[in-house]
């Protein structure tokens, strides 16, 4: 199955996850909420028609505002990163006074394009911002950054992204809770908050207390949920595993994962996925093949989400 890849990248990512949670997906008659849309990549792969997409950064949701009304284009933003491409490239300090400068202006202005160009030539794919709100990450240091290749690729997924995001679809800035108080028991939740314990290099940092907030939302919410977050790697475990989250249903799978810029931190993590409903998949398949069951439950879920994007197109 092919998943669409948003234009907006960070570290953390779930791409190469997506049909992994794809395959978990309940059935239900309602709405697809995401309190932590990030770059939006589950959301795009979901196949929903109504969704209400939340985040606290609100440069990830005027950017994808943008892209629902037109404002932000294929062909827009193919001639602003060829533009401004072609300054990095010739700009002196090998097109780092380039990047300051478009950094420098993304935090005045807080221009959407602005921001994708910071996000695919910012350093390791990291998000992060200051506490005035400031861009905070440096340049990746390849001036070449946007080669034809490169900007026709970021072009195509913005296309992608234009033709599956639905009308009744919404974009929302601010906190979680809101967002998973106004779920009812038709809907179904989906949460990737910045993990607990792990490096955060997002737009705000998470605390012990906002894992025990999301908890007890989640543990009295009528809607069905599906919660990512890490369950251990080579040195350490996720202690809110037992301590909160036993209470569901989990199920877990390797996964090669990027924390921080260092090598050291390019380690191999093991991921978890918590839900309140029941669901035909192995409990713990970290380090096995697997099973017929959840193969058929992935080839069933591909060709579901096969068909969204086939009319969405049409």
């Amino acid at each position: 199955m092919r998943v669409i890849i948003p234009p907006i990248k960070s570290q953390g990512i779930k791409t190469k996850l997506v049909p992994w949670i794809q395959a978990l997906i309940p059935a239900v008659k309602g709405r697809w909420i995401e309190p932590f849309l990030g770059t939006g990549v589950v959301a795009f792969n979901s196949g929903f028609r109504e969704a209400s997409l939340n985040d606290i950064n609100p440069h990830v949701i005027r950017f994808y505002k943008g892209v629902k009304d037109r404002e932000i284009t294929p062909g827009r933003v193919r001639d602003y990163l060829e533009r401004e491409g072609g300054h990095l490239k010739k700009a002196a300090e090998l097109g780092y006074t380039h990047f300051r400068a478009v950094r420098d202006r993304f935090n005045q202005t807080h221009d959407p394009l602005d921001f994708l160009f910071l996000s695919r030539a910012g350093f390791n794919g990291m998000m992060r911002f200051n506490r005035k709100g400031g861009w905070n990450i440096p340049f990746c240091q390849k001036p070449e950054r946007f080669s034809r290749s490169y900007v026709t690729k970021i072009v195509n997924q913005v296309h992608d992204v234009a033709c599956l995001i639905q009308p009744d679809w919404i974009f929302l800035v601010g906190d979680f809770e809101k967002a998973i108080r106004e779920a009812t028991k038709n809907d179904i939740i989906y949460c990737d908050p910045p993990y607990i314990g792990r490096y955060v290099d997002y737009y705000s940092g998470w605390t012990e207390e906002d894992e025990k907030r999301l908890f007890g939302l989640l543990s009295s919410t009528p809607a069905r949920f599906i919660l990512s977050t890490w369950h251990h790697n080579d040195f350490r475990a996720n202690s809110f595993i037992d301590t909160l989250w036993s209470k569901f249903n989990i199920v877990t799978r390797d996964h090669f994962y990027h924390s921080g810029g260092k090598i050291e931190n390019r380690r191999s993590v093991v991921e978890a996925l918590v839900f309140n409903f029941p669901a035909n998949i192995r409990k713990h398949n970290h380090g096995v093949e697997p099973k017929p069951e959840q193969m058929m439950l992935l080839e069933e879920r591909a060709e579901y989400i096969t068909q969204q994007v086939s009319r969405a197109y049409k």
